[in-house]
């Protein structure tokens, strides 16, 4: 009995050390790549709930198994898990951020709104608000001044899509987009659908959730970008007929002045020539 409270003993002690050892490697490795404290305490608090969840299954784990390899593979499986969290908050970091609104594209992609701040269309304006000032905090340019251009210019994106969406007008046609999106993606698929039960196929691709909402996200930025077109083609029209206007009202002020100046010397000559004044 004594040797083997000693070995479960030894053993807990070995699994708590390694769980320290990962956190603070986790932890010194985030605030060296980040910098900042908050994002320091939140990775700290994400792993000690990960560790916690992961310890009593690793016990578990243990109790079923006495072989090293296992005990190994299970904790190389943990640590893979914790790096996954760490990779998955990262997405939040204000570089990242500021790359994925200038990223290559960003011109098009950026016009949609619900894109820029990473929402779900259906999301209240309370919970959209709450978004933006998160997301603009982060490229704020006094926050990021190793590059403060970039993050200008990724600030600037965010307050338009909130200005958009902040607005009922313009958030409704946003949200027109959307639906038009859905409504041409579902005619489309069932298009697809007929076409490859023809051809003896009982699925299509896009019956994966994740490829249909892709497929409704290409088309959806591809209303955005048409909208966008007409919307340039439009002010490029209206621009061309006021110049055109404003070069007719010029010309029509300069054959107004030619004529008064005519008028004015015909008077002249008239009065030299009925008068006999002489003009010096």
């Amino acid at each position: 009995m004594v040797k083997r409270s000693k070995k479960k003993l030894k053993k807990k002690s070995i699994l708590y050390s390694r769980q320290v050892v990962v956190q603070l490697t986790v932890c010194v490795l985030t605030y060296q790549k980040f910098k900042c404290k908050w994002l320091l305490y939140k990775s700290t608090i994400t792993i000690n709930k990960t560790l916690y969840l992961y310890s009593s299954r690793y016990q578990n784990m243990n109790s079923n198994s006495s072989t090293a390899p296992d005990k190994d593979a299970n904790f190389e499986c943990f640590y893979t898990e914790v790096k996954e969290i760490e990779k998955r908050d990262s997405v939040l970091t204000p570089k990242q951020q500021i790359d994925r609104l200038l990223r290559p594209g960003s011109t098009y992609l950026n016009l949609n709104p619900f894109e820029v701040l990473q929402i779900d269309p259906d999301l209240p304006i309370d919970e959209i608000k709450k978004k933006y000032r998160r997301l603009s905090i982060l490229v704020h340019p006094d926050k990021n001044q190793d590059d403060p251009d970039r993050a200008q210019q990724a600030f600037e994106a965010v307050n338009k899509a909130w200005k958009i969406l902040e607005n009922e007008v313009t958030r409704k046609k946003c949200m027109d987009v959307i639906e038009e999106a859905k409504g041409r993606t579902d005619i489309m698929l069932t298009e697809k659908r007929k076409k490859a039960k023809r051809e003896g196929k009982d699925r299509i691709p896009e019956d994966d959730p994740d490829k249909y909402k892709h497929a409704i996200y290409v088309l959806t930025m591809k209303l955005f970008a048409d909208m966008e077109r007409k919307r340039r083609d439009l002010a490029e029209r209206d621009q061309e007929e006021r110049k055109r206007k404003r070069e007719a009202e010029i010309e029509e002020e300069e054959m107004n002045k030619v004529q008064k100046e005519w008028q004015k010397n015909f008077e002249a000559w008239v009065d030299v020539v009925i008068n006999g004044v002489n003009i010096s």
